[in-house]
């Protein structure tokens, strides 16, 4: 299944607002350029649009996926037990490595959004990048894997 990517923010600083761009480039083992978490291990967050509707609707809410602080905002494409798939979004390949836990800030955000994110993935996925380049709103996303098998 083929995904798209939805919405990109930068986090000028740690605990920082965080600002949505329409483009940006990501740089290898470094993470997106212009990130206060440029360089650490967890390079890239990524935030699955339709978990996140799913999970803020069952708490009878709705909330900017913003809220989240994650940097990418997909569509189409399922992040759960994904750790260890490449993501290719654009020209780049994002290596996930694990699952995002929602921290206590998720509740400054929405009471009850912390423990409705934190089961199963719910919060998204953490990447480091393996090829970089730019990447725009708009960008085709799909998993590496799909794509060396011509599916989607």
């Amino acid at each position: 299944m083929n995904g798209r990517l939805e919405a990109i923010w930068l986090k000028r600083a740690r605990l920082g607002p965080m600002d949505p761009v329409e483009i940006a480039k990501l740089e290898v083992g470094r993470g997106i350029a212009g990130n206060a978490d440029y360089g650490v291990r967890r390079q890239v967050t990524i935030l699955d649009a339709a978990e996140w509707e799913r999970r803020v609707s069952a708490l009878g809410a709705t909330l900017d996926p913003g809220a989240r602080r994650a940097n990418l905002l997909l569509r189409g494409l399922d992040l759960a037990e994904s750790r260890g798939r490449t993501l290719a979004i654009g020209p780049c390949r994002i290596r996930i490595g694990g699952e995002t836990k929602p921290c206590e800030r998720m509740d400054m955000a929405l009471a009850g959004l912390r423990e409705a994110l934190y089961e199963h993935w719910g919060g998204g996925a953490w990447g480091t990048v393996e090829e970089g380049g730019g990447i725009a709103i708009g960008d085709p996303a799909e998993w590496v894997e799909d794509i060396e098998r011509g599916g989607g």
